[in-house]
């Protein structure tokens, strides 16, 4: 029996700024977020949703208007994944031969100001854990983190408003970010 080989998922670049305080990690793009070019496209993923009800970023908002809200306060978004491949959406798809992780070195040596790192989900957690952190520089390996409950639909065993109870106990008090006037 031959498996079907499937096209590599490639990842998209972080959304942040010089201004990121946090950083959310979710594992690979799906299938929809792909489609649409966007994270967390899928829409029954409780993401956009939780991300209004913290900041108002909801998904009745503009994709740039809801990213724009999140720059706002501090929040950068990516995913651990660069490139991986996987035959639907499911992060227990994805072919451990297939990973390519996102270089997080660079990334915080351009976020120099991102201090807590807030996993979507056990699969980003670990994934991490084994792929990026044996390689991470010690002062980046020592930044707060925290596993969130997954926004996926495929993660059903808790309802929305336990879900948005997980993210708003760790990122519910992140202020919006003091910006100088220009």
């Amino acid at each position: 029996m031959s498996r079907r080989r499937v096209a590599p998922s490639v990842g998209f670049p972080p959304i942040a700024d010089g201004a990121a305080r946090a950083l959310v990690l979710g594992s690979l793009p799906g299938v929809k977020s792909l489609e649409m070019q966007q994270y967390y496209a899928q829409p029954h993923n409780a993401f956009w949703r939780i991300m209004g009800e913290l900041f108002a970023a909801g998904p009745e908002l503009s994709y740039a208007a809801r990213l724009a809200r999140l720059r706002a306060h501090g929040l950068a978004v990516w995913d651990v994944l660069a490139a991986g491949e996987r035959e639907g959406s499911l992060d227990s798809a994805i072919v451990p031969a297939s990973i390519v992780v996102n270089d997080f070195n660079a990334f915080f040596e351009q976020h120099r100001r991102v201090r807590l790192i807030c996993f979507n989900g056990k699969t980003a957690a670990a994934l991490f854990r084994r792929k990026v952190l044996p390689g991470l520089a010690p002062e980046w390996a020592a930044i707060e983190r925290h596993v969130l409950p997954s926004t996926s639909p495929a993660y059903a065993s808790l309802r929305f408003p336990q879900k948005l109870a997980g993210w708003a106990a760790v990122l519910g008090r992140l202020p919006p970010v003091a910006r100088r006037a220009r």
